[in-house]
Parts: C-alpha cells; sequence; structure tokens
C-alpha cells in the first residue's frame, strides 16, 4: 500500500479551495460502468511539493482483457445506433465536465503542477466542447453521393470502426482525453482510456462524469497503468482493439505503431515537436513577446506544441532578447493553487534532471541570459520539481538544444538575416509538429506559412484550436489528422455502394 506524506500546507490550501474530496486520493478503474479498486498501487505525487497525495492502481492484463471485452460488448449496441441518440448522453457528459469544473481546475494542478490560473481560462470549456462539437458534428454532417456519366451512381456509407484505445500524455491530461473521447464516441466506436501514469486524477474524474451522465454500460472505460508490460502496451496489442490514438513523445508512438502492427490497427499518432517561432523585423515586438512568453513558458514549457526555437530578423534581435528576458524574469513562479502564480511545477524530479542535463549542457556551448536554476522558494514548495523560465543565446542551429524536443521551460534563440534563412532555419530538424510566424507584413506570413514543413502555423499568436480544422504533425511529428471532417477518416470505415442504371 501506498503510504502519503501530506504536508499541512497543501491540505490547508485544498481547504481554501473547497476541495470535496480527501487526501490521500484513492483512484480506481473504470470497467464496464463500474468503478474497480484493482491491485498493484502506485503512488500519486504533487509535482509542486514532491508530498505522495494518493495512489492508483496499475492495470494489468485482467483489467485490460476486462475493459476491453466490455467496450467490444457496448459497441453491438452503441455503434448501432444513429448519431442522433448518441448525442444526448454525450451532451449530459459535457454537462457533467462543466458541473465538475472547479473539481478539474484542482484536479489537474495537483496531477500536472500547473498553475490554477491556466486551468481556469478556459481550459475546463475546451473538455466539454470536444465532447459537445463532435456529437452535433456526427449527427449534422452526411456523405457523398458520385454520379457517373453512364448513368452509375456511387454513394458513400460511414460506420464505426469498433473499440478505441486512447493513450494520453501527462501535459495536458484532462483537455487531451477529452480531443479523443469526443470523436471515439460521437462516431459510434467504445473506448478504453489509458492516461499517464504521472497523471491519473484527470481521467478517474472524467469517469466519475460519464457514469453520472448516464452512458452505458462499457462504452467509456478507463485504465491506468505504465507503458511496457503493463496497460498500455497490453492496449496496443489487444486483437480486439481497432483503433489507437496516441498523444506522447516519438520513440513511444514507434514502439505502439510495431506493436500494432501484427493485427492491423488503424492509429492516429501525435508525436514530438520543435517548434519554430519565427519573429520578422515587421513584428509588432511587445506583441510578439506576450505571444513568445506564452508559447515558451505556458505549462512549464511542457507542451508538444511549445515554440522553443525562436528565429528573430537580425534588425530586431537585441531588443527582442532584451525584452523577451525581462518578461521571463518578470514570471512569478511558486505554488500552482495559487491563482497568481504564474509558473508551476515540471511533472516528476526525473524529468527536471532531464531538462537539467540540457541547462548544463547549454551553460557548457552556449550562453544563458537568464534562468537554468532551480528557484528559491519556501517549505514545501522547496521539495517540488521547479525551474526557472530559461533563455539561451549563442548556440548552434545544429546543437541538440535546437534540435531534441526538451519539454521544459527553456528557449533557444537564433537571428536570421533573410526570410530564405529564416525558413531554413526553422525546417532543419526531424520535427514538424507546428510553427509560428510574427510580422505584420500579409504577403510574408502567406509565404513563410506555405514554405514551413509543418501541420499547423500560428501567425501573430499560439495554440488556438478550431474543432473543425486539421490538426497532426508531420515528419516524425505523428501519423494523421483529426478533426472535423477529417477525423472521419480514422474514426470511421466507409464503404462505397454502385448502383446501376438498370
Amino acid at each position: 500500500m501506498v503510504e502519503p506524506k501530506l504536508y499541512k500546507e497543501t491540505l490547508e490550501r485544498l481547504k481554501v479551495l473547497s476541495f470535496p474530496f480527501e487526501l490521500p486520493l484513492e483512484v480506481t478503474h473504470y470497467i464496464g460502468g463500474e468503478f474497480v479498486k484493482g491491485e498493484n498501487p502506485f503512488p500519486v505525487i504533487y509535482p509542486a511539493t514532491g508530498e505522495v497525495i494518493g495512489s492508483a492502481p496499475e492495470g494489468r492484463a485482467k483489467e485490460v482483457d476486462l475493459a476491453v471485452e466490455a467496450a467490444h460488448r457496448a459497441f453491438q449496441s452503441w455503434g448501432k445506433m444513429p448519431p442522433s441518440e448518441r448525442r444526448p448522453y454525450l451532451r449530459r457528459f459535457a454537462e457533467k465536465i462543466r458541473e465538475y469544473r472547479p473539481v478539474f481546475e484542482v484536479l489537474e494542478s495537483l496531477d500536472v503542477g500547473r498553475p490554477i490560473r491556466e486551468n481556469r481560462l478556459g481550459y475546463v470549456d475546451r473538455m466539454a466542447n470536444n465532447i459537445e462539437f463532435f456529437a452535433d458534428f456526427a449527427v449534422t454532417h452526411g456523405s457523398e453521393a458520385y454520379p457517373m456519366e453512364n448513368g452509375y451512381v456511387n454513394y458513400v456509407l460511414r460506420f464505426p470502426v469498433g473499440v478505441a484505445a486512447l493513450i494520453t500524455p501527462w501535459n495536458m491530461p484532462s483537455m487531451l482525453a477529452t480531443w479523443k473521447i469526443g470523436p471515439t464516441l460521437a462516431f459510434g466506436n467504445t473506448a478504453v482510456l489509458k492516461p499517464a501514469e504521472f497523471t491519473p486524477l484527470g481521467a478517474w474524474l472524467l469517469a466519475r462524469c460519464a457514469h453520472e451522465a448516464g452512458l452505458p454500460p462499457g462504452v467509456f472505460n478507463v485504465v491506468h497503468g505504465f507503458g511496457p508490460d503493463s496497460a498500455g502496451e497490453l492496449l496496443t496489442k489487444h486483437p480486439l482493439v481497432r483503433l489507437i490514438s496516441f498523444t506522447g513523445e516519438t520513440t513511444t508512438g514507434r514502439i505502439i505503431l510495431k506493436n500494432a502492427a501484427d493485427t492491423l490497427k488503424r492509429t492516429s499518432m501525435e508525436l514530438g515537436g520543435k517548434a519554430a517561432n519565427l519573429i520578422f523585423a515587421s513584428a509588432d515586438l511587445d506583441r510578439a513577446v506576450e505571444v513568445t512568453v506564452r508559447a515558451a513558458f505556458f505549462n512549464q514549457g511542457e507542451v508538444c506544441l511549445a515554440g522553443s526555437r525562436l528565429l528573430v530578423e537580425r534588425p530586431v534581435y537585441e531588443p527582442f532578447v532584451e525584452k523577451l528576458v525581462a518578461a521571463a524574469r518578470a514570471l512569478r513562479i511558486g505554488d500552482p493553487l495559487d491563482p497568481e502564480t504564474q509558473m508551476g511545477a515540471l511533472i516528476a524530479e526525473e524529468h527536471l534532471e532531464k531538462v537539467m542535463g540540457y541547462v548544463e549542457h547549454a551553460k557548457r556551448v552556449a550562453t544563458v541570459l537568464t534562468g537554468g536554476k532551480r528557484p528559491d522558494l519556501p517549505h514545501p514548495l522547496d521539495k517540488g520539481y521547479f525551474l526557472e523560465p530559461t533563455v539561451v543565446v549563442d548556440v548552434a542551429p545544429s546543437d541538440k538544444v535546437c534540435q531534441e524536443e526538451i519539454f521544459g521551460p527553456m528557449v533557444a534563440v537564433l537571428p536570421f538575416d533573410t526570410e530564405e534563412e529564416a525558413i531554413a532555419l526553422a525546417n532543419n530538424t526531424p520535427y514538424g509538429l507546428n510553427a509560428i510566424v510574427q510580422t505584420r507584413d500579409v504577403g510574408q506570413a502567406v509565404r513563410v506559412s506555405a514554405a514551413l514543413e509543418v501541420g499547423t502555423v500560428w501567425v501573430n499568436d499560439w495554440f488556438v484550436r478550431d474543432l473543425r480544422v486539421p490538426f497532426g504533425g508531420a515528419k516524425q511529428s505523428g501519423i494523421g489528422r483529426e478533426g472535423g471532417h477529417y477525423g472521419y477518416e480514422f474514426y470511421y470505415e466507409t464503404k462505397n455502394v454502385c448502383i446501376a442504371n438498370r
């Protein structure tokens, strides 16, 4: 049994927030419409203090089999429902998410170490909208017909695929889970969600929302655990699982693709990133710094979409760097449950050590203008996994700081002289998830956006999501696109019917 270590300060903070659960938290699986305690508990650690605040059960073969079989049984009826009959269930699911808004806001901070102020800026609304949007989309969008010159007519039928394994990361766990749950269930599939082992709390509450919304047993299941030799690997190999939607690092994605190959499962992979943020001389510098700080340090930089490579046109390089360093130093680091905190803790001690390895490397090969060390914080935050926002200059574009996904509050700034050079630098990584272009020259924005080898380009902003548009990565940042009708290709089977004219 996991023994909790709870600081008085954390308990007092939760009382102020009227947190409805008692610590330590005892997370459960959710299988076939029932909450299952499970076995093999592992600790749930609060990143801001390093304390154990609860436990979650590790799902192994027994739990994975039960969950997949429950989902398979439920698919026999859920998959045959017309979208208009599934929509009321999903709307109630979304309503329950909103009803539990204050709890999700706290759980997400306890899970991730992210400041609660960021959870209050539309985060829960985005979660609920991920469910509602696809519930409506499935009802309102039809199919296609293709008349032929000889009088024959083709039309396309779409039908659900089956059981989907939804494997989600730890950086924005609740929102990214609903991003997958929405289209999975709306298009008639059933789901087994496997959240990251670092962050089981949001998925646990999502299961409660689904249960209270009255989703039929087995339509939505949650199994906790790890990847290799645990719930994650077992799901990717299970013969009754027909789809795998995965968000996470590229190395894990490769393993999942190998596991899925034996049974030819459908896979949708949103993998790592190393986004370039291109700041041209025509940009509004104050606005550019504001966007850059969000793109670099939101969620402690633990975002696959983070703009961690800053490419700045030489005429504005020095004033931009000066403004950026001042803005980074002004960020308030501390207690994630304090609404004034602007930057929280990294997810885990081992991840902090990994990021610090990049920082120490940068100190040897480049110049660290600010950050690069752990902040001086009072007890119990002195035990947490905090790192100051870090800005690095004088670094080679080929250096690992500019090539590898660090996933922390660290950015490298490089100058460029021409538009062509900026594009070449931006494309010079194995990744192609997204990029940011900051300019007031519309023609330049159009040219550069077209030339970047990425799945998404934001112009003069960052992390704006419209569920109608395609989302996914190029190169080693992923396979496939989700969103709007692009999700049809993954979450639906298609059948062509050709009718003769006689």
